[in-house]
């Protein structure tokens, strides 16, 4: 993902990678969903899946995650 914000007519331009993803351990408790502040978080297809518009690396949904499955790039 590429984010590019214009400050006074400075064009910074930076890669954005997102913090946490949702690797195949997930058991689609919905607890991460719960437990995400932004609501970055939703059921996918048989796992739950990270918005990484909305994320905001927080690492909440780690640590409500019965199994793990959010877990740090």
């Amino acid at each position: 993902m590429r984010r590019i914000a214009v400050h006074s007519a400075i064009i910074i331009e930076e890669d954005i990678t997102m913090a946490y993803k949702i690797s195949d351990e997930c058991i689609a408790c919905g607890a991460c969903a719960e437990g995400c502040p932004v609501g970055a978080i939703s059921e996918g297809d048989g796992k739950y899946v990270i918005d990484a518009d909305a994320c905001i690396d927080c690492g909440a949904c780690n640590g409500v995650c019965p199994v793990g499955a959010p877990q740090a790039e």
